[in-house]
């Protein structure tokens, strides 16, 4: 029978690791299991990330197509229905800014912009400041007797 006293790991679960450079007795010494010559048998060697030995990247293989627009805001959106669930909690009342929003965890980056978007139902009048709102949003809102406010960029 089995006790916690005489418990042991299975066969081959525990495996010694390789002491390399410690003699030829050893079986990793000499070249220390690198190999002999090259970049990667030197000390101070580092490959970039992409790397594939001289060969053109796949980075740079494959075609590039379509735009990116550099000037894009990313938003960090909170939806109507949010609002309503934290304010029944009653995590947040009266007025919401993106600072308390990020205190009670509905948003993640306390500097990126936040857009309130119209998913769900609000009940509770809120005086929500967000950088922006959708049009199905600042119905609600107003409609459950609150404001929106815009915050700069």
């Amino acid at each position: 029978m089995k006790h916690i006293g005489n418990l042991s790991y299975a066969p081959g679960a525990r495996k010694s690791r390789k002491r390399i450079g410690r003699g030829e007795g050893s079986g990793h010494g000499g070249t220390s299991t690198r190999g002999h010559k090259g970049h990667q048998s030197r000390g101070n060697f580092r490959y970039k990330r992409n790397f594939e030995g001289g060969q053109m990247p796949l980075s740079r293989r494959i075609p590039k197509f379509g735009f990116v627009n550099p000037f894009r805001i990313e938003y960090q959106v909170v939806n109507v229905g949010r609002l309503q669930e934290l304010a029944e909690q009653g995590r947040i009342a009266g007025e919401i800014t993106p600072e308390v929003l990020w205190r009670v965890g509905a948003i993640s980056n306390r500097t990126a912009p936040v857009k309130i978007l119209g998913d769900g139902e609000l009940t509770h009048a809120l005086t929500v400041s967000a950088h922006s709102f959708s049009a199905s949003a600042q119905k609600k809102i107003e409609g459950a007797g609150g404001r929106c406010a815009r915050l700069e960029q």
